[in-house]
Parts: structure tokens; sequence; C-alpha cells
């Protein structure tokens, strides 16, 4: 099995790059979070990977970081769900927003993925539910009713989780939903 693979960087077309290691270019399929995170044709790049061997290919999949490696593996574990719809997840969201969905069993963010359906992110949530989220948590920053119900506003206007859980951790801990969202949108716009 290729679990690392260190090389140059000779080829990137979303979501496949070339991978040149001493000679060897080795086309690896990477989630466009990993994909954004490259450094310039011709740079040195380590990636961690999943190699698929199928009856017609032989897939190699590269992961920038640990906690998407895994997520990837649990992600294909689930029935239904093969690594060219894990890979969309990992796209589509970052490790901790799939974490805290499954955590908050929601279905609706999950939806949101291209090419994921209602059935399949309720299987992905009913399946991931105690193996995702309890490696990765929920950020500590939310910890009132009120604080939840103002990251979810938030989320729901089109900021990043990121962005939100930061705007958060700038308010005051007693501060009601309609001020406090009002104070991280005034954050957020700076």
């Amino acid at each position: 099995m290729i679990g690392k693979l260190t090389g140059t960087l000779s080829d990137k077309n979303p979501p496949e790059l070339v991978l040149d290691c001493h000679g060897v270019g080795y086309e690896v399929n990477v989630p466009m979070s990993t994909f954004y995170n490259l450094p310039a044709l011709g740079e040195k790049v380590t990636l961690l990977t999943h190699f698929v061997v199928r009856e017609d290919a032989q897939i190699l999949y590269g992961f920038g970081t640990a906690p998407e490696r895994a997520a990837f593996r649990q992600l294909i574990k689930i029935s239904g769900v093969g690594p060219r719809t894990a890979l969309s997840v990992l796209s589509g969201m970052s490790v901790a927003e799939l974490a805290q969905a499954v955590t908050r069993q929601e279905a609706g963010r999950i939806v949101k993925v291209p090419g994921i359906g209602k059935k399949t992110a309720e299987r992905l949530l009913l399946e991931l539910k105690g193996k995702l989220g309890a490696d990765i948590g929920v950020p500590a920053s939310v910890a009132s009713d009120a604080q939840s119900d103002i990251l979810q506003a938030l989320v729901a206007l089109g900021y990043s989780e990121r962005d939100a859980a930061l705007a958060l951790k700038a308010l005051p801990a007693d501060v009601g939903v309609s001020d406090g969202i009002k104070l991280a949108l005034k954050a957020l716009a700076k």
C-alpha cells in the first residue's frame, strides 16, 4: 500500500494532480481543500495517500492532512459511498464542518454538497455518528444555545464555519441572539 508521497508537483488539473517522485509521475486525485493549499508547479509537496484497487482501475487519492484521510476512510466504509462521493464530500466541506454536522445530526448541511441527496446524507449521519464527531469535536466556542443559534444564523447567511466561529469568540458570553448576530455581522464586515 502507498501511504505517503513526497515529490515535485508537475501538473495540476482539478481534482487530479501529477506528483513526480524521482522520475515516476503519480496521478493523484485530491479533494478541493487539499488542491487549494497546493504550492506552485515545480515545488515540493507531501501528500498522505489512500490506494484503491478496483477490477478496472487502480486509483491513488491524496490528502494534505491526516484528519482528511481518516475522514475519507470512514466515508468509503459506508455502503453506497464510493471514493468519488467521499472526495466530493471532503471538497464541499472541511473535516471540522463534517464532524460538526455529524455531531449535530444536520443533514441539511451535507445535502448542500453536490451529488449528495437527502437519503445519502441521512445514511452518512447515521453511519458516522460517534466515529467522526468524537475525534474532531464541536468547536469550544459554541458553549451556549444562544451562541449555537448565532453560529447557525451566520452560516445560513453564507459565512464559513471558521469565520463564524471567530466572530463568536469576540462576542460577550452573555449576549442575546439578536444582539449577537448584529455584533458578529459588524465584526465580519471589517
